[in-house]
């Protein structure tokens, strides 16, 4: 059981439903083309095509990608970390928006994501562990959240599933979840349905024409000639020849392994929200499906590119899931996987045009592509339109690793 990025052999085959190719954009060139269709490519794409551009999407498998992998989580409360305060705001920006997303998404392709407004419950197992989940808590109320802490005891009547040992923990009726294979899936109709041409080939190297990004090369030998280029193949959006050095998004690969368990109809009310956990200083996280599926992870490895299921990556996830939820043992193992999240320099995506003309990025989304979705969409998609990069993403631009001291310009250079 194996898996990774859509750019790798190993990655599987689209969903049923899948677009096909659109040779007649190769020939003509078409105003965007979008490198990567992954869940961040595919919101790109859709977004950008209902503002009336044309727009192709080189993949040689859209749809795959770390969405393929990712629980889905939208966790912009119990994702907050020290630091990353810039970031919460744009998190909680998007999560906000997922409800009318999740609508217009499902009636624009007919295809149920799996969104789920469910709550999240995060809990400590220890006395240390509560210590830490209670300076998050300080730092969530210095933002100006309001959230419940919770006792042991009211932790188990809300999940009467977790473990004797359950000692506290946070309500966070805010932070939901959705399905990112059922999303994908309906990205992948909806992008069809406004246009957007599939190229199923990867591109191995950007088009660059007197200081300005043209297009790119495809691995079928083709060219692909655009207005406007995004890099949007998530952690391979840094390793995309003929990108000049100065503006190749710093983003590297960082390795989370996921598992997938079948919970029995008769367990029907296993857990009834998503519930993540500090386990010895370790997080852990389990996302109960509609579908009776429950999904725990993640690893986080800086391994470089190797996407190998590990006994000891599935040991650690079984050993902290079952402390938390002593009953999960019992559960059948559907699968287990690893995907390639995006990481950038600071954890922050890059989103917008960088310093090389015609050329964009939307990549580093890290742990929260998914979450982010909605408003990656849009943001990228009025920097495509209207070369404007809107004000809550400007502390996101690209060009602040070429220019760390300088604030990104209202007003960019398609």
């Amino acid at each position: 059981m194996h898996a990774s990025e859509s750019h790798v052999p190993e990655a599987e085959p689209p969903p049923a439903g899948a677009p096909s190719p659109a040779p007649s954009v190769t020939r003509a060139g078409c105003d965007v083309l979008v490198v990567g269709g992954g869940v961040i490519g595919l919101v790109t794409a859709w977004r950008t095509a209902q503002r009336g551009l044309s727009v192709a999407v080189a993949d040689p498998r859209p749809g795959g990608g770390a969405g393929q992998v990712a629980a889905g989580m939208l966790a912009a409360v119990t994702e907050l970390h020290y630091g990353e305060e810039a970031l919460f705001a744009l998190n909680l920006s998007s999560a906000r928006r997922y409800p009318a997303f999740t609508a217009e998404l499902e009636e624009a392709s007919g295809q149920d994501t799996g969104y789920r407004a469910c709550g999240t419950l995060a809990v400590a197992l220890d006395a240390d562990d509560r210590a830490q989940l209670r300076e998050l808590h300080a730092l969530q109320q210095r933002s100006g959240l309001e959230l419940q802490w919770l006792t042991g005891r009211e932790c188990r009547r809300l999940e009467p599933m977790l473990a004797p040992g359950v000692c506290g923990g946070l309500r966070a009726d805010g932070d939901h979840q959705t399905d990112p294979r059922r999303l994908l899936r309906a990205l992948l109709i909806a992008c069809e349905r406004a246009g957007v041409a599939f190229l199923r080939s990867e591109a191995v190297r950007l088009l660059v024409s007197r200081d300005r990004a043209t297009g790119a090369e495809l691995a079928d030998g083709s060219r692909v000639h655009a207005g406007q280029t995004v890099l949007a193949a998530g952690a391979h959006s840094g390793a995309l020849a003929g990108v000049p050095e100065q503006v190749l998004p710093p983003v590297r690969p960082v390795k989370g392994q996921v598992l997938r368990l079948r919970v029995p109809r008769e367990y029907a009310l296993f857990l009834s929200r998503t519930v993540r956990a500090l386990v010895r200083g370790g997080p852990v996280y389990l996302v109960p499906r509609e579908n009776g599926e429950l999904v725990v992870g993640a690893t986080t490895e800086e391994l470089g590119w190797d996407t190998g299921v590990t006994a000891g990556g599935v040991y650690e996830l079984l050993r902290d899931a079952h402390e938390l939820v002593p009953g999960i043992t019992e559960l059948p193992l559907l699968e287990a996987r690893a995907g390639l999240r995006p990481g950038s320099p600071d954890n922050f995506p890059l989103l917008g045009p960088t310093e090389l003309p015609g050329l964009h990025t939307a990549t580093g989304h890290y742990r929260n592509g998914v979450l982010l979705a909605p408003l990656t969409g849009e943001v990228m998609a009025e920097a495509l339109t209207r070369g404007r990069l809107p004000e809550e993403a400007r502390p996101f631009s690209p060009r602040r690793f070429s220019h760390p001291h300088l604030n990104a310009l209202q007003e960019l250079p398609r």
